[in-house]
């Protein structure tokens, strides 16, 4: 049988690491924190489950997932963050697997809790991420907003495993619009910077489009009010994120952005 380590990268995360650790305990043969200085109670809590933990300053979430598994002691990773959760029967395939992998890296599906509604339709679910895998068979990459894992032999096939992901991620509106604005600036920054514009048809077009095919084709209506707000949020940051990719092309136009 494979040994597996769970490896998670943490800061501050004291309200959410505890939920994350108890779901993982019964199928961990290691669990590997690296920290970035928390100055909660975040190491504490993992060195009840018997982690072992790693001080790290943020290099970025691709990098500092990188570091994280060659911190690691076993070939197989869980790769997880610290507002997540394992379900039953996810823990059950994972540990099914541990016995004979037939893949090199798996996925499996993600389910949010936005509020305190789980979200089952508006393009937020399945949402499957590969999050197990042998880390001698690929890396994590990093895009300028989030990082995905990818195996080294793009030919080979991911395998996907039964049972959902829970992922404890907007706790309230305001919440919500932060991370909003976090998003906007830095995509918009990079599309400027790679020489991307925007016409005036695109910024009016796409945020119309992605609110209709969320909460129409993919049935955000049927999340209730919580898949309303999502879905317009969804317009609302294609609405900043295009205005402002105008803003700061005509900036840089003028020299005075880059």
């Amino acid at each position: 049988m494979n040994k597996l380590s769970v490896v998670i990268i943490t800061l501050n995360e004291e309200k959410n690491i505890r939920r994350c650790l108890e779901s993982v305990k019964e199928i961990a043969d290691e669990i590997i924190i690296v920290d970035s200085y928390s100055t909660d109670a975040t190491v504490q809590i993992a060195e009840e489950y018997g982690a072992t933990v790693f001080l790290q300053n943020f290099l970025g979430y691709g990098a500092q997932k990188n570091l994280a598994n060659r911190q690691a002691t076993y070939d197989w990773i869980l790769s997880l963050d610290a507002d997540e959760e394992l379900t039953p029967v996810l823990r059950e395939s994972i540990a099914r697997i541990k016995h004979e992998p037939a893949f090199n890296a798996y996925q499996f599906s993600r389910l949010t809790n936005y509020c305190g509604k789980w979200i089952k339709h508006s393009g937020w679910y399945p949402d499957k991420k590969v999050r197990l895998y042998n880390k001698h068979k690929g890396q994590w990459y990093s895009e300028q907003i989030h990082e995905h894992w990818e195996l080294y032999d793009d030919t080979e096939k991911v395998g996907e495993i039964k049972g959902d992901l829970l992922h404890y991620s907007y706790h309230s509106i305001s919440d919500h619009i932060i991370r909003i604005e976090k998003f906007t600036e830095l995509s918009s920054l990079a599309a400027v910077e790679n020489g991307k514009k925007c016409s005036l048809l695109k910024l009016w077009f796409v945020p119309k489009w992605n609110f209709f095919r969320d909460y129409i084709m993919r049935l955000g209506f049927l999340d209730g009010a919580a898949g309303y707000t999502i879905c317009k949020f969804t317009y609302y940051t294609y609405f900043v994120k295009y205005t402002k990719i105008r803003q700061y092309a005509f900036l840089k136009r003028y020299g005075k952005l880059f």
